[in-house]
């Protein structure tokens, strides 16, 4: 059976070394896999989650030195948000102030409580308080404490023109429905506990998104497996006539992409194999892996990578 709902998020950053200080040692999440950009790999993939890296909790950067800034327009997702207990996000608010951190002030949206900030380059980022959260599973990191700590992904919000057509998408393919509606906002959820949610932001004309640091290049769907993919990727084709492309293997899950009507590239990724295929998962991000088609170049590559940790 299909879990739906978000499987990762992936975006630019401009510093490997910074992002993977911010996630890890500010936000507490797990470094899951240190990889590289199978398109271009010169540039790390490197992927932040929970202790197994579950779909669902997964954000992950291709970290591009000295990248100029993108900036959230039409097309893009505006916020990313991870979940936390609801009780946790007076303690957030006081770790963002020690740090030094720039952030908003605590507001209700859909009825939950968001804390919103950014990320060094600028990424807009939510903690969004659920209850009942504080009995899921966390990854345990210095300084946060269990009962406080990142569950995984609770949804993005997505700046459109309008929401009607991605709406479509969502509740005919990716097994979403609209449960709430606050001033130009529309809220579709899924009822899963990771990822399961996606707001449409409608705002008519406004400037088009630019793609750089600080910006998400797409956002990917759950797929139980291969047929689960196969059957969303035939929706797209046959009910909303979507160009699809083919599967790919990113080592951790297939993929297909496309892009939907209102222009943010999505991708529907299987949930199998996972990011222990290939490290044991005690040891998962410490080392940096290759897929078995880059292994032969493994030198050349490391020579051009940036030192991180």
């Amino acid at each position: 059976m299909t879990e739906h709902g978000l499987h990762h998020v992936t975006a630019f950053a401009s510093d490997p070394a910074r992002t993977i200080a911010f996630y890890t040692r500010v936000l507490g999440l797990r470094l899951v896999k240190k990889t590289v950009n199978f398109d271009d790999p010169g540039t790390y993939h490197l992927y932040f989650g929970d202790e197994a890296g579950a779909p669902g909790t997964i954000l992950t950067f291709f970290p591009i030195p000295n990248a100029a800034a993108g900036r959230v327009g039409i097309g893009q997702v505006s916020e990313t948000g991870f979940r936390v207990p609801r009780a946790a996000i007076g303690a957030w608010t006081h770790r963002l102030v020690a740090l030094g951190i720039p952030h908003e002030a605590p507001v209700t949206a859909f009825g939950e409580t968001v804390l919103r900030f950014r990320d060094p380059d600028g990424m807009p980022l939510a903690l969004v308080g659920i209850d009942g959260a504080e009995g899921e599973p966390a990854w345990g990191a210095e300084g946060i404490a269990a009962e406080e700590a990142i569950r995984g992904l609770h949804g993005v919000t997505l700046l459109l023109r309008e929401a009607e057509a991605t709406a479509a998408i969502l509740t005919d393919v990716l097994g979403f429905a609209e449960t709430g509606r606050e001033g130009s906002q529309i809220r579709l959820t899924t009822g899963a506990r990771l990822g399961g949610a996606v707001t449409l932001r409608a705002v008519g004309d406004f400037l088009p998104g630019r793609q750089g640091a600080g910006s998400v290049h797409h956002i990917a769907f759950r797929a139980a497996d291969d047929a689960a993919q196969e059957a969303m990727t035939d929706r797209l084709r046959g009910m909303h006539g979507l160009a699809v492309t083919e599967q790919r293997d990113r080592q951790y899950f297939r993929s297909v992409y496309f892009r939907e009507p209102g222009g943010v590239l999505f991708e529907i990724a299987t949930d199998a194999p996972g990011f222990a295929i290939d490290e044991p998962a005690a040891e998962l991000g410490s080392v940096l892996k290759l897929p078995p088609f880059l292994e032969p170049h493994r030198g050349r590559i490391e020579a051009v990578l940036p030192k991180v940790a």
